[in-house]
């Protein structure tokens, strides 16, 4: 993610889980992802492709992502993602995790404030 006072680290995990779920949508070669992140988050969240390409050969390594060759819209050679089964798998697990975890800091905030 880009280094500014208004950008914070992910949490671990969180950049494959936002992977994980854009390539639920639909495969997407790692520009793709990088411009469906930013534009969906109202450009809250930038990744940089120092943090893409490896998360995405960690997810690959791990069996949760296909990769198969592709072109750009220019016309350039590219990597096309495509999310697998164990990938799914793995997502539905982190989001019930991250949607546990939110609610924790959600009653810290609120009880912080009464």
């Amino acid at each position: 993610m880009a280094k500014n006072s208004e950008h914070r680290d992910l949490f671990p995990g969180a950049l494959e889980m936002m992977i994980l779920q854009s390539l639920r949508l639909k495969p997407m070669h790692g520009y793709a992802l990088v411009k469906h992140i930013k534009q969906v988050s109202d450009d809250l969240l930038q990744i940089e492709e120092g943090s893409l390409y490896p998360a995405l050969q960690r997810m690959l390594k791990a069996g949760w992502l296909e990769a198969e060759a592709g072109t750009s819209a220019k016309g350039r050679p590219t990597r096309i993602y495509k999310l697998t089964t164990a990938g799914m798998r793995h997502l539905e697990k982190e989001v019930v995790s991250f949607e546990r975890m939110f609610a924790g800091f959600s009653r810290v905030l609120a009880a912080a404030k009464a």
